[in-house]
Order: structure tokens, then C-alpha cells, then sequence
């Protein structure tokens, strides 16, 4: 991806979407998890990719982080794609090669040159049952084994979440009076069938259109329900628990974020914990997300903005509603990925639309990435239905300067 031309590629397309790249659909197969399908893939395609893979219960967004599947993981699996019209030919190359040549012309000069990249991507996570109580390390711990840190968050939208799956209940953290130790046997207990990890832990319902906020060292095994799960740019784990719907979860995966000189330490894995968090009795008032607008609603004519994502400061994200027949220019101080959850319209030139089903394979006008410089412009959304509102999903970087909650 290094010759003038493609790189000449690269700065045609973003002079051609003025500032706003197509991205293809990014589907991502797990060989350990049963697909919830609600993410609008045609029927026939969940296991496309072979039984040995497993189903594709995963869409990511604005991705420049590859999935780590292990060693059949297929080439750029996770990473994003950008699609433009050149001279009537239809070419495709790597969100994060354009940010690679673009660099803050892209995300924006704060964000290059701090991080170099960008520094998150979001996804759809859509299983039928509950993964592993599992947490994601911190950046001290991650760094030992030369990865980065892991908060996330999750938003239950619900144009996707027509049903719960089949435990819609998320386990977060531990509960309080548990000891350090009762935790170390529930994971020294790990090959010996069913660690019970989760009886020190609590269960709370998941409810569209609301979110949790989960930092790093945090426990948690998320629920069934479709989540749309903005993250910083890593995938760093370590599962706690070893059975789950009665299916065994491998040995390894305790140890997967463990440094090769400590593994078989579970002092090592107990120090991933972070126990203050976990214990927090204060874990829903905390960690809970419910939508909170941009600014007063008086002020939004046409449309209606609310914070969906906002408790950490690795990512934010926003719910953008614009109403059936309105026309709204909407500004952000910050460059941006979008899906689109319901309706159809035009963004600046762009068609935009929300499929009902997606062939492996097929492209979308349903997800772009957008400039920090077109996001300061403003973007042009047209509803031209008398019926259907527009609702998209935006995701953003570090330290967004619009996020004053």
C-alpha cells in the first residue's frame, strides 16, 4: 500500500466524500461463541467463513486494530476498509493505511500527535448466550506482554435487540465481602469443571437503550442482548470463568494476557483484578449509562443527540436522531465513525441507508468515518421520509472535546 499511486488513491477519496470516507462491512467470526444473528447478516451466511472458525457473531467499526483469532485468523480480519469510485473503477483499501498517509488531516493534528493512530473502534457484539466472566487489563499490566490496555462500553440499541437472546443479563464485578482468596480457588479451580466464579459476583438486566461503562480490571460476562461496544483500540482479555452454558472455556484463555515468565502465577492473575473497582457497592450508580442529551432539547430543532457513551475518557459515543422531513447541518470538534441504526437520507453527498439483511460480501451505505475537519464543518443530514426518523451511532477518539456531562 505504499506506492504514489495508492496513495494519490487515498487523498482522491477523501477529496471526493469532502471529508467523509464509505467504509465496507467488517465481519468477524468466533470460534467460541453461537451468533445471536441480529446483525442483519443474510442467513445463509453466519458460518461462511467454515464450521473451524466458527460463526460471525461480531461487526466492527472504524477499525485499524486486526482481530486476534488465533492462527486461522484470515488476513486484515477486523480491520476496515474504505471504498470510493475512481474513474468508474471500484477501489478498496485499509482505514488504517489511510490514516497511516492522511495522519491529522484524517483523525485530526490532537490525536496524531499524541497517539500516531487511531485509538479505538467500536463493533457489534451479537451472541445468543453470555460470554466467560473475563476482564481486559490495564496499560501496565497489557505492556508486559506488549499490548495496550482495554476499557470499553456497551449500548443496547433497539433497532437490534428485537429479542434478548438467552440469558440478557450481564455479571459485573465481585461481591462485596467476597475475599481475595475465595477468587484465587475459583481460578485455581479452573480445570476442575465449573470454577463458580460468578457466585461472588451480580447479575443485572440489560435494557435497550441504555449502556454500562466497563474500565479496565473490571469482571464482567456480558449478557445475549446485540451491544454496540466502543473500545480502545486492543484486544486484550483474560477469562475467569470455566464453564458457561455448560461449554468448557480452554485453559488458555485463563493465561492469555499473562506474561510467558508468570505463567501458572495466579498471583499474576489476581493482580489483573482490580478489587476496588470490583467491589465497588455503588456498581450500577457508577458504572450504568443512561442517555444524556448534547445540550437542552429546546435548543435541538429537527433532530435529537444524546450521549450514549460517556464515562470514559479512552472513547465517547453519540445517538444522533434526526426527525422524518428535517434537514440539520450537525457539527462535532472531533473526527468520527457512523452506522447507521434506522432510516434512509443523504449525508453531505453521500446516500445513506439501513439495510435489512447483508450478504457476506456485499457493500453498505451504512457506515462512513468522518474528518475532524468535515466534523467541524458540519455534516448535512436530509431525512426525506414523512415516517422514518435517521438514527445513527457516532464513535469518537480520546478526549472528546464536546463531552462536558
Amino acid at each position: 500500500m505504499e506506492t504514489t499511486s495508492t496513495l494519490s488513491v487515498i487523498e482522491k477519496a477523501l477529496e471526493q466524500g469532502k471529508g467523509v470516507l464509505r467504509l465496507t462491512p467488517t465481519w468477524v467470526p468466533r470460534s467460541f461463541c453461537v451468533p445471536g444473528r441480529r446483525i442483519k447478516l443474510h442467513p445463509d451466511d453466519y458460518y461462511v467463513l467454515g464450521g473451524e472458525r466458527g460463526g460471525i457473531d461480531e461487526r466492527w467499526f472504524s477499525s485499524t486494530t486486526p482481530a486476534k483469532n488465533g492462527p486461522l485468523t484470515g488476513e486484515n480480519e477486523g480491520l476496515s476498509h474504505v471504498v470510493f469510485n475512481d474513474n468508474g473503477q471500484e477501489v478498496q483499501f485499509l482505514l488504517k493505511d489511510a490514516v497511516s498517509e492522511l495522519k491529522g488531516e484524517l483523525i485530526g493534528d490532537r490525536l496524531w500527535n499524541e497517539y500516531g493512530a487511531w485509538p479505538m473502534y467500536s463493533k457489534f457484539f451479537d451472541n445468543m448466550g453470555p460470554l466467560p466472566h473475563h476482564l481486559h487489563h490495564n496499560d501496565e499490566q497489557a505492556a508486559l506482554i506488549g499490548q495496550l490496555g482495554k476499557p470499553e462500553a456497551y449500548y443496547f440499541p433497539p433497532q437490534v435487540n428485537n429479542h434478548g437472546g438467552d440469558f440478557p443479563y450481564t455479571f459485573f464485578g465481585i461481591a462485596p465481602g467476597t475475599s481475595k482468596e475465595q477468587i484465587k480457588e475459583c481460578l485455581q479451580n479452573f480445570t476442575k469443571g465449573d470454577n463458580k466464579i460468578t457466585n461472588y459476583s451480580s447479575a443485572y438486566r440489560l435494557e435497550p437503550g441504555t449502556g454500562w461503562d466497563v474500565p479496565p480490571g473490571l469482571l464482567h460476562a456480558p449478557g445475549s442482548m446485540c451491544t454496540y461496544e466502543p473500545q480502545k483500540a486492543s484486544d486484550v482479555f483474560a477469562m475467569y470463568q470455566s464453564l458457561v452454558n455448560e461449554a468448557i472455556i480452554p485453559e488458555e484463555l485463563l493465561w492469555n494476557g499473562t506474561p510467558k515468565d508468570r505463567m501458572g502465577d495466579y498471583d499474576q492473575l489476581m493482580e489483573a483484578i482490580d478489587w476496588d473497582l470490583n467491589v465497588d457497592p455503588q456498581m450500577m450508580a457508577n458504572r450504568f449509562m443512561k442517555p444524556k442529551p448534547v445540550r437542552p432539547l429546546e435548543e435541538m430543532e429537527g433532530y435529537v443527540e444524546t450521549w450514549v457513551c460517556y464515562k470514559s475518557d479512552a472513547f465517547s459515543a453519540k445517538e444522533l436522531t434526526v426527525l422524518p422531513g428535517q434537514t440539520v447541518t450537525i457539527k462535532d470538534s472531533a473526527a468520527y465513525g457512523l452506522i447507521m441504526m434506522q432510516g434512509h437520507g443523504k449525508l453531505n453527498d453521500w446516500d445513506i441507508e439501513t439495510p435489512t439483511m447483508i450478504r457476506y460480501g456485499q457493500l453498505t451505505n451504512d457506515e462512513f468515518f468522518v474528518s475532524e475537519k468535515a466534523a467541524l464543518e458540519g455534516v448535512t443530514i436530509v431525512n426525506a421520509s414523512s415516517t422514518d426518523p435517521i438514527v445513527m451511532l457516532k464513535h469518537f477518539g480520546p478526549a472528546n472535546p464536546d463531552l462536558v456531562i
